[in-house]
């Protein structure tokens, strides 16, 4: 797939602000446009950073002296030694306008404290994880999929990714086409994930909002799973505010309670969310 040209812009390299106490100061190393509403990029981890996958951390630019952070999921599973994130272009957004226009070399600010309820800890035991997001909410699922200690827990991973339209679908296609060669987790993915990808607007081989395809029973059908039963299944929610009550109103219908990182159950949801 052909990456989509950086936005020129003349304020394109944020003006050099002292970071505050306690961030880190990072360098960009790599920057990947999708769409022109979607960009991946990749950043210098800190020694000393210590997160857990599905985490989220707030980040900012250097570009004020009272810098604007707001929160991003991680999209690197712990073990990377960068930090990944995947992020949405927001053209009034007041950090992501000029986030979208960073390029290699330049410096993101980062929190040194991660925090966030999409981790394998917030969940009791199961034999099956959901992973059930829309747009940009993939993230915290990009970290997880890619980490052993995910399928040291599950026995198979489901990651549900609905988008508008297919261009959009790419970042967790490649993901999940790549897992099986990987090789920290190559042989632990083998026939354990499933990767289900639909649109809301293009025409695309699946096509439904994810709402519709559970109150149907066709997210079943398409991955050859039972229903969501509390006994065997988990599920992590991330997306649009709407998104998550819907799907968790749904998801509770079929007996499953919410958890978090104090009190373990069987369904967590984010809430956190760039702006």
């Amino acid at each position: 797939m052909n990456t989509i040209a950086r936005p020129d812009a003349a304020d394109a390299r944020p003006a050099d602000f002292p970071a505050p106490a306690g961030v880190f100061a990072e360098r960009v190393v790599s920057v990947r446009h999708y769409t022109d509403r979607l960009f991946s990029f990749r950043i210098t981890r800190p020694a000393s950073f210590r997160f857990r996958s599905g985490e989220f951390v707030m980040i900012g630019l250097p570009n004020a002296e009272k810098p604007i952070f707001r929160a991003y999921s991680i999209a690197s599973p712990s073990w990377d030694e960068e930090i990944e994130f995947f992020s949405i272009k927001v053209p009034d957004g007041p950090l992501t306008q000029h986030l979208q226009k960073i390029q290699p070399g330049d410096t993101v600010l980062m929190r040194q404290k991660s925090t966030g309820t999409l981790v394998l800890d917030a969940l009791t035991p199961g034999s099956r994880l959901w992973m059930i997001s829309t747009g940009t909410g993939i993230a915290p699922f990009a970290s997880l999929m890619r980490d052993p200690e995910t399928y040291e827990k599950f026995e198979q991973v489901i990651l549900t990714h609905t988008t508008r339209d297919v261009a959009e679908l790419a970042y967790g296609e490649e993901l999940a086409r790549d897992l099986g060669a990987d090789p920290l987790i190559g042989e632990l993915v083998n026939g354990r994930f499933v990767h289900h990808a639909t649109t809301t607007r293009e025409a695309f081989v699946r096509m439904g909002r994810i709402t519709s395809l559970i109150e149907s029973g066709q997210l079943f059908k398409d991955t050859g799973t039972s229903p969501f039963d509390p006994a065997t299944d988990r599920v992590m929610i991330c997306g649009s505010m709407d998104m998550i009550r819907d799907v968790k109103a749904l998801v509770e219908g079929f007996g499953l309670t919410e958890g978090s990182n104090n009190k373990p159950a069987e369904l967590v949801v984010e809430r956190a969310f760039v702006g």
